[in-house]
């Protein structure tokens, strides 16, 4: 049987060593997943993915029981916007949505938000709510998500320029500086 060439004094150092060492690698470890969650809770908005397709022929009920098409928006920017009541990051978004759509209306910008299927008496509530004044349009039946748009992701945008065309795409919730970022280039064009 060989002996180890460690003698019993090197082996008694090496054990703080190695609990020092050990402790360290578990405070980085710890500081990453703090850091990491800190930002992610800072800016939750996504970056919009640049797309190319025209829009979906998608015809539903405002909460007025008023129907509408998103082919009557043509010659304005169009930000679509799919979201449902119990959403977290939608209803985090939905004051900045509003902000948005104050700051640009009047440069034919227009904001619609279809809800994903809940009760219109919650959505009615959820507007009040949020003092929004853009279009909300009801999907009780998810045509905009499973069909027209084909996402099952809430919240998801999608940005229509003014010949119809669909030019960006969320998945994910939106922030006043992504939205300040590229969808000014598209109403201004």
């Amino acid at each position: 049987m060989q002996r180890s060439s460690i003698s019993p004094s090197s082996r008694s150092q090496f054990l703080p060593l190695f609990l020092l060492g050990l402790g360290l690698v578990m405070i980085g470890v710890a500081a990453f997943f703090l850091f990491r969650d800190t930002q992610v809770q800072s800016d939750f908005s996504t970056v919009p993915v640049a797309v190319n397709y025209s829009a979906p022929a998608l015809t539903l009920m405002d909460i007025e029981g008023v129907p509408h098409s998103l082919v009557d928006y043509r010659g304005q920017v169009v930000l679509v916007n799919l979201w449902a009541t119990w959403c977290p990051p939608c209803k985090e978004e939905m004051p900045t949505l509003e902000a948005f759509y104050q700051k640009y209306k009047e440069k034919d910008f227009v904001i619609i938000a279809i809800n994903d299927g809940d009760l219109k008496e919650d959505v009615l509530q959820f507007v009040k709510d949020y003092k929004l004044t853009f279009p909300v349009w009801l999907d009780p039946t998810y045509q905009a998500t499973e069909t027209a748009f084909k996402t099952l992701n809430l919240p998801g945008s999608f940005v229509i320029d003014r010949q119809g065309v669909v030019r960006l795409q969320w998945v994910g919730g939106i922030n006043r500086k992504m939205l300040e970022k590229y969808v000014p280039k598209i109403i201004e064009e």
